[in-house]
């Protein structure tokens, strides 16, 4: 199985932290040279580093822009224009009532979820079709855009989005060396997991162990993994998909959700 990335070159959005991080550090390891973002230089920094400990000698760029708008987006272009390997990770999480839901919340996480990885793959995927090279690109969408999340709709819509989306920039590479895919994790033990647990907790008047116990009784009990995935294992998947050996794998939604979403296909 040929997983060398040697050569290549990889920009991850969103990778100072969880998913992200550990999916630069996976294409690292596969000798990627990888592009980190975030909106901190003090974060992306720091990313750097913890990728360097796992993939010595490691060639990694920083990326500071805040690719929550078309500015951000348009600047990271600018200074890097080309790559071979683009994972569109970037996303928020807001667990709130349909009722509560605002405008300016739709709003913010289509621009962020959705908008981001839009104008991030019209540029490079286009790059790759004109030149005829190699390619791949990721969306990371979630089990919540097919496991409807009641208690966030707005995100699961997002997520939704993405997989429309990923389906129909496939849908400009038949014939190529390009593949564009979308990877769905299920609930992941990320970084911020018990900042965001503890927060519910209090709106529910529970504590974060709690609700954490009742994440696999309650909200996902059809889960046959029962239990928070790493953010490694979800990366596992996403650089897979991203090396020479997933060729033949294209227009795909593939999950990584521990088993929750029930349907077999």
């Amino acid at each position: 199985m040929n997983l060398d990335l040697t050569g290549k070159i990889a920009l991850v959005t969103g990778s100072t932290r969880g998913i992200g991080l550990a999916s630069a550090a996976g294409l690292a390891q596969m000798g990627a040279e990888v592009i980190v973002n975030g909106r901190e230089a003090t974060a992306v920094a720091d990313a750097i580093a913890r990728i360097r400990q796992t993939a010595p000698g490691a060639n990694a760029h920083a990326a500071v822009f805040d690719l929550g708008g078309a500015k951000g987006c348009a600047g990271l272009v600018a200074q890097f224009p080309a790559v071979d390997i683009l994972v569109n990770n970037l996303g928020i999480y807001e667990p709130k009532a349909f009722f509560d839901i605002e405008d300016d919340d739709w709003t913010k996480m289509f621009e962020i979820n959705v908008m981001s990885g839009v104008r991030l793959t019209r540029h490079y995927l286009k790059r790759m079709l004109d030149h005829k090279e190699w390619g791949r690109v990721v969306f990371v969408s979630s089990e919540s855009a097919i496991f409807v999340p009641k208690e966030m709709v707005h995100y699961g819509f997002s997520k939704a989005a993405q997989l429309y989306i990923a389906r129909g920039a496939a849908e400009q590479t038949k014939a190529t060396n390009i593949t564009v895919n979308a990877v769905l994790p299920g609930p992941t033990w990320v970084e911020m997991a018990p900042v965001r647990l503890a927060a519910r907790a209090k709106g529910l008047g529970t504590t974060a162990d709690e609700l954490a116990a009742r994440t696999f009784t309650e909200r996902r009990p059809a889960s046959l993994l029962q239990r928070y995935a790493t953010p490694e294992e979800v990366a596992n998947l996403i650089c897979y998909v991203c090396s020479k050996a997933a060729s033949a794998t294209n227009g795909a939604a593939l999950r990584v959700d521990g088993g929750i979403v029930t349907n077999p296909f």
